[in-house]
């Protein structure tokens, strides 16, 4: 791949600084069953990160000794490290929020057949991957196969109640655009895909969050190979919104490499930039312990632009009233908003596949 971290710096990305830490989000390994083109973490089925016994015990104790309310599981697929459900059931007997990012197409392998009813039982937030309600859109961006896999896999959590009013079990879908561009307003979005999915699958779910792509690792690395990266840093750089600002997740999130170590955000994570503590940048999970994060720096280079541009981007979707206001001004209704999601994807991802170089994918 190539490397983006060089054509994102210097930047002139405003100074933030951090705000009181709530959510730890802690990445299990680049190890995942599928290999995606949009994937920020270039994870797959060859990789041979995975977080240790020794650094989850280190994840529990940190739990123990902080005021962190929030443990949000992410990967490569995260259910794949051998630990996982030790680490789940760990934080929710200390009533913290479980969040699994997940893939879906995980909860149909061979030995996780289990782990849907295991998720519902420790009443783990579902935040799932969904590109499109079309099968040949998904299919072209995750692989052969992954859209009927996926579809299978939310009847499956609906019938054990996620999703559905009253349950307490939440599941939530991520839309991320396929070409370099910004995703729709997020809420005549999830108003399209709620209607799709009910009427061709019977599927429902809670939230929708568009997210924006970020230019670095595979994404990054097409765009460099096809001479737009550039431009869509231009992009991101001109839809940016000041008041995106007090919304960005750094502020109240710490990022934890598969080894232990803490960066601002994953994106950092994934570019190599550390949680800065006084003169050091590698700076491990345990050695935060009874550090009062609030109001230290925070890392920032061009990539930053991809939260606040627009309705702005997070790992919970858009930003506060940026989005409100972003999709006020769409004015789109549902059926509009269908249209708009199958035009775009079905115009992009045949050529994102075509021109995406071998060493990308």
């Amino acid at each position: 791949m190539h490397p983006t971290l060089p054509r994102l710096q210097p930047s002139d990305f405003p100074a933030i600084r951090r705000g009181a830490l709530d959510t730890l989000q802690v990445n299990l390994g680049y190890l995942c069953n599928q290999q995606c083109l949009h994937c920020h973490v270039a994870a797959g089925p060859k990789r041979t990160e995975v977080m240790t016994r020794e650094t989850i015990d280190q994840v529990i104790a940190f739990l123990d000794a902080s005021p962190v309310s929030t443990l949000d599981l992410t990967g490569g697929a995260p259910e794949m490290n051998p630990h996982f459900r030790d680490l789940v059931s760990a934080a929710r007997e200390r009533d913290v929020r479980v969040i699994d990012r997940c893939n879906l197409t995980i909860l149909l392998e061979p030995g996780h057949e289990d782990l849907a009813e295991f998720l519902a039982q420790q009443s783990v937030e579902i935040t799932a991957s969904l590109p499109c309600y079309l099968e040949d859109n998904v299919d072209q961006q995750r692989g052969s196969g992954v859209f009927a896999a996926s579809i299978e896999a939310l009847r499956r959590l609906n019938a054990l109640g996620y999703g559905i009013d009253g349950t307490g079990l939440v599941l939530n879908l991520v839309y991320n655009p396929l070409g370099p561009s910004l995703p729709p307003a997020q809420a005549p979005l999830e108003a399209a895909y709620k209607q799709e999915l009910a009427a061709r699958f019977g599927i429902v779910f809670d939230r929708l969050y568009a997210l924006a792509n970020m230019p670095i690792q595979r994404f990054g690395s097409t765009l460099i190979s096809k001479g737009t990266f550039d431009a869509y840093v231009d992009l991101l750089k001109g839809a940016h919104r000041p008041e995106n600002l007090d919304g960005v997740m750094c502020r109240s999130m710490v990022s934890v490499d598969w080894q232990g170590y803490v960066h601002d955000c994953d994106f950092n994570q994934m570019l190599g930039l550390g949680m800065r503590i006084g003169a050091s940048t590698r700076v491990h999970l345990h050695e935060l312990i009874g550090v009062n994060l609030e109001g230290r720096p925070i890392q920032v280079r061009n990539h930053c632009y991809g939260c606040t541009a627009g309705q702005g981007s997070s790992c919970g979707g858009s930003l506060g009233a940026a989005a409100t206001e972003a999709a006020t001004a769409a004015g789109t209704v549902a059926e509009t908003a269908a249209g708009t999601v199958a035009e775009t994807v079905a115009e992009t991802v045949a050529e994102t596949v075509a021109e995406t170089p071998a060493s990308v994918a």
